[in-house]
């Protein structure tokens, strides 16, 4: 899941969603994998590993990050990886859906970039951090702030921390939310900001800039856990389960480090602990 590894980022991207297998029925003896990104060369081992536990797959790749949960409600797909697991509490809350998170892939740290800077303690009070300006994109910017220091959130740090919880007043910081396009180009006017791996690497960040990682073993992360969904019928499908341990094959774990920018940190929740969280943050969005 590359697109999503931090907090929510929804691009928007062209609603095409290409099979690779176009032309022809489905054979129900194949599992069909919903990706937003079958250009990674990891997938291809991943195919060639499935294939060595008696799992053919077949890939369609998605370029509209709205598309790949309804393929998966509408059959159109088996499973799909693309997703944290606070994304998918808000799809099914907002669909009246029931998918299900049915195996961990990775979680992303989120990094906070500076050019002024070499660690956090330096910026001085009354510093300014920009951040999105997409409310989505915030909460775990937020999160990763009041742990390290930086903001007091009125009532504490909670799963829906927003901008305006910030106590401004007790704080070292000040925010400013801006497009997330323009949070690279900021550093040269603020003192740190937030910005997101799509944009860092054209922008020639590199951890040479990073001033502070969160730590993604902090309980109210594990909601960014990117995960396999599946359909809640399919929860406890022995051949979905298989192929969802597949991913941490230690052939597959390799490529996916290979490729250039992954920060990932590889994680093994059974699903029964990201179901659990899955049902918590549904519970929350309703209320």
């Amino acid at each position: 899941m590359r697109k999503m590894r931090r907090a929510l980022v929804i691009p928007l991207l062209f609603a095409l969603v290409a099979a690779v297998s176009c032309g022809r029925e489905h054979n129900e003896d194949v599992v069909r994998v919903g990706v937003n990104d079958l250009a990674q060369p990891h997938w291809e081992v991943f195919k060639k590993k499935a294939a060595e536990q008696g799992i053919e797959v077949e890939y369609v790749n998605f370029t509209d990050y709205n598309q790949p949960n309804p393929a998966l409600a509408q059959r159109r797909i088996d499973i799909n990886k693309f997703q944290h697991v606070r994304y998918l509490a808000n799809y099914n809350v907002r669909n009246n859906d029931t998918l299900v998170p049915i195996g961990a892939s990775e979680i992303f740290p989120l990094t906070l970039y500076s050019r002024k800077h070499k660690s956090v303690a330096d910026i001085p009070q009354g510093g300014q951090i920009t951040l999105s300006n997409n409310p989505a994109n915030q909460v775990r910017p937020l999160l990763g702030l009041a742990a390290a220091g930086l903001i007091v959130l009125e009532g504490g740090a909670s799963w829906d921390s927003k901008i305006e919880d910030v106590d401004t007043g007790a704080s070292k910081v000040s925010l400013k939310t801006i497009d997330p396009t323009l949070t690279a180009p900021s550093l040269d006017s603020v003192d740190a900001a937030f910005v997101d791996d799509t944009f860092a690497q054209p922008a020639g960040l590199t951890q040479k800039q990073v001033i502070y990682t969160d730590d993604p073993e902090r309980p109210e992360l594990k909601q960014y856990i990117n995960i396999f969904a599946a359909r809640a019928e399919d929860k406890d499908n022995p051949r979905l389960l298989a192929l969802a341990k597949v991913y941490h094959d230690p052939e597959v774990q390799a490529a996916v480090r290979a490729e250039t920018g992954y920060q990932g940190i590889f994680k093994t929740n059974d699903p029964a602990d990201l179901q659990a969280t899955l049902k918590e943050l549904e519970a929350k969005f309703r209320k």
